[in-house]
């Protein structure tokens, strides 16, 4: 079974069983980029779904639209959210034509699920049209964007949640290795005496600064131009229709969303992509310079740092026998160098709008979401995987510290910069240990006087040194 429909430029046959109608079609046929279909993000397919809906609720309620007819699309939009239509939105996630494949595919869906509630066939748009009806008072350049903004404020909730949760595994390995010192390190040369718990806890703190970030930059995303029509000027929408379309729409999805003082201004501007896209970048960095920390702790076993253990997931090589490679936080900075590349695409893209409208929106979409998307999958894998699994190797990190010559500083206060240099040159060309040349040989310090400077308290609290 068919149906044949019809646009300007001709007719095509349709199999009866598919909602999506000729447009749809074209966009399909004409995109094959990433081979990637809109049904991949179905936060963006809902998102589109509750954007129909408010905006049939105000046609309705303005009397623009009947409102037996904008019933039935409230219905059809129901179903869109529900998630009933997923395999029907096919359009390539990159596109040109600003989107408008994508919001025509979402208009022919839900008219004709809007005709099947009615008792009518698919693609009799005479009684409920993709165009007239679904899309009445809109364009691509209001819809597409303002779902897109309410599909991201969706997709960073879950990502928000698995920041935090690393978060709290720093934080809980943290207090576990809180007694556990080691030897501390700048331009990767001892340094002073730390915690190996405060690493992890800082690792903790980091991320957590990326979670307040996202939330800064997720709240930028609640201004829309619904109801801007094609440039801003709400040409074909009904008098009163943004706002109330605005209000449904917060209404419907319980975010507060704001209807967009200048409608020209912000129906091009992609601002608020650039600074998501930013604090996303900016969180790839930090998790790349964790995951090198990891990756250098857990270096050797025998010929490296070997300071901590990372679970053992596969063999490592296929030639070393027994070798097992740090593969967790290797895939997490992959991740993050593929976040940060997508950072320039999406500049670049808000970059390249013009005059009344950015027609890059699709690529920034796809950059977003796949950013999104691939950092959760990491972050959650670095926790699962790796974090909550590490444990440390506590007796080689203290020997590391005693016999360092960096542990030096913190004879200071008591011998004066200078003697303490002529003692850290002496073992550096000597090779004697610190407590070799001060308590044993110079007799600088007294045993006793040696272990209360350098017990633990003492050596990761510098305030108690005196």
């Amino acid at each position: 079974m068919s149906r044949t429909e019809q646009d300007f430029l001709g007719q095509r046959e349709i199999a009866d069983d598919i909602y999506y109608g000729v447009q749809t079609i074209r966009g399909k046929e004409n995109f094959h980029i990433t081979g990637i279909p809109m049904n991949q993000e179905p936060y963006f397919v809902k998102a589109l779904g509750y954007v129909k809906k408010a905006a049939a609720m105000a046609n309705r309620d303005l009397g623009a639209i009947e409102a037996k007819v904008a019933d039935a699309i409230i219905l059809g939009c129901d179903r869109v959210i529900a998630g009933d239509m997923m395999d029907q939105f096919v359009t390539d996630f990159i596109q040109g034509g600003a989107g408008t494949s994508t919001n025509m595919n979402a208009n022919e869906v839900i008219a004709n699920l809007a005709l099947e509630s009615l008792g009518f066939g698919k693609g009799d748009y005479q009684h409920v049209s993709p165009n007239d009806h679904v899309n009445y008072g809109q364009s691509t350049n209001d819809t597409y964007p303002t779902a897109f903004r309410l599909a991201l404020i969706l997709r960073l909730e879950s990502y928000m949640t698995a920041l935090r949760q690393l978060q709290e595994a720093f934080f809980v390995k943290g207090r576990e290795f809180d007694r556990v010192l080691k030897m501390g390190r700048t331009h990767l040369q001892d340094a002073v005496p730390m915690s190996l718990g405060a690493e992890f806890r800082g690792w903790g703190t980091t991320i957590g600064e990326e979670v307040d970030r996202i939330s800064e930059a997720r709240a930028l995303l609640r201004e829309i131009n619904l109801g801007a029509t094609a440039i801003g000027t709400s040409v074909t929408a009904a008098v009163g229709y943004p706002k109330l379309a605005v209000r449904h729409l917060s209404a419907l999805t319980g975010v507060d969303f704001i209807l967009a003082g200048d409608l020209v201004e912000a129906t091009s501007d992609t601002g608020a992509y650039v600074q998501l896209s930013g604090v996303l970048k900016r969180t790839a960095s930090k998790l790349t310079k964790i995951c090198n920390d990891i990756r250098l702790l857990a270096s050797g076993p025998r010929a490296g740092f070997n300071e901590i253990n990372l679970p053992q997931l596969q063999p490592g090589s296929s030639i070393m026998p027994g070798k097992v490679n740090p593969v967790i936080p290797e895939v997490v900075n992959q991740t993050s160098f593929l976040v940060i590349g997508l950072d320039t695409t999406v500049t670049l893209a808000a970059s390249a709008g013009q005059l009344q409208l950015n027609v890059m929106e699709p690529v920034i979409s796809f950059a977003l979401f796949f950013s999104i998307r691939t950092m959760e999958r990491a972050v959650n894998s670095l926790r699962e995987n790796c974090v909550v699994g590490i444990t440390a190797n506590e007796e080689h990190t203290r020997n590391m510290v005693l016999n360092s010559l960096g542990i030096v500083t913190v004879l200071k206060p008591l011998l004066g910069y200078k003697q303490c240099a002529e003692i850290a040159r002496e073992g550096y060309k000597s090779g004697k240990s610190l407590h070799q040349i001060v308590v044993t040989e110079r007799k600088l310090l007294t045993q006793e006087k040696w272990d209360e400077m350098f017990s633990f308290e003492r050596l990761i609290n510098p305030d108690l040194i005196g």
